[in-house]
């Protein structure tokens, strides 16, 4: 069994004020008991006995994006069919403050071979398809990385990354691939992904935090996969997680939403479809 990985001395309150979350709304302020940490970072294969506190840790996710069938089918798997590509990190309490999920998949599979247009679904689904089969992996692709909100803004869903491209790297493998949900696209839900995903600031670096913080990672963007998650709703289960009326057709700005979500009121149906990025790291 390897080390648990140890992050020394993280500044968690360093998060400047006016960050957003996930989910576009202000960060709640930290407590101030969470100043300065030291955070140790496990699977859940080492340490079994974590699970609910790892299932169960709060998150800021908008309440659609739970409702993605794929989703429903298979995120919930990986913690207990795949506890070696789940990774946590605790503070000095022993509270889980974090959590990083990824798969083990055969992209040289026939058939494949390119990162799929539908991103992060297909990429669960061709995950838990070659575990039934039998297929041996040749590429680990992140599915996400949550940060509990007291803990956010201090820079830890950097340091989960690199623990989740070392675990990676120790399994075996040299390259991890990730379906990125850029943090900051809800502000322009009308602006393409295709042009918004390649934004660069002066000094080069992606425009986007989240993508920035993967390219500093050692990552190169690679496309857009435009069809990523899709959420297909009835209007009242709409209205029931964001509370809009859901009452006109067309494009619905939702908060969130790095889209607008397509309504239909006469067929009584609204459909949410996300683009994300593909990027590749080599190990």
């Amino acid at each position: 069994m390897r080390p648990a990985i140890t992050i020394s001395t993280l500044n968690i309150r360093s998060r400047r004020p006016g960050v957003t979350c996930q989910n576009g709304s202000p960060c709640a302020q930290l407590p101030p008991t969470v100043s300065a940490m030291e955070l140790k970072v496990s699977t859940l294969a080492e340490r079994p006995e974590m699970y609910d506190q790892v299932a169960g840790m709060a998150d800021t996710w908008p309440e659609f994006i739970r409702h993605d069938l794929v989703n429903d089918a298979h995120y919930g798997r990986i913690a207990t069919e795949l506890p070696e590509y789940v990774l946590f990190a605790e503070d000095e309490r022993g509270e889980v403050v974090a959590h990083a999920y990824s798969v083990p998949f055969a992209l040289a599979d026939e058939g494949r071979g390119e990162l799929p247009a539908r991103g992060w679904d297909e990429v669960l689904v061709w995950a838990f398809a070659d575990k039934r089969r039998g297929t041996r992996p040749d590429t680990v692709s992140a599915i996400s990385i949550v940060v509990a909100p007291h803990a956010q803004g201090g820079g830890l869903s950097g340091r989960l990354l690199s623990a989740m491209r070392e675990n990676a790297r120790a399994h075996g493998f040299d390259e991890v691939v990730a379906p990125v949900r850029p943090s900051a696209k809800h502000l322009e839900p009308r602006t393409a992904m295709e042009e918004y995903a390649f934004r660069t600031r002066g000094d080069g670096l992606p425009h986007d935090p989240w993508l920035r913080v993967h390219v500093r990672a050692g990552a190169r963007i690679e496309a857009v996969a435009p069809a990523s998650m899709t959420v297909a709703a009835s209007l009242d289960e709409w209205r029931a997680w964001t509370g809009l009326p859901f009452d006109e057709e067309g494009q619905v700005e939702v908060p969130g939403a790095l889209v607008p979500v397509h309504c239909e009121p006469r067929r009584g149906y609204a459909v949410y479809v996300e683009p994300n990025v593909w990027v590749r790291h080599a190990l």
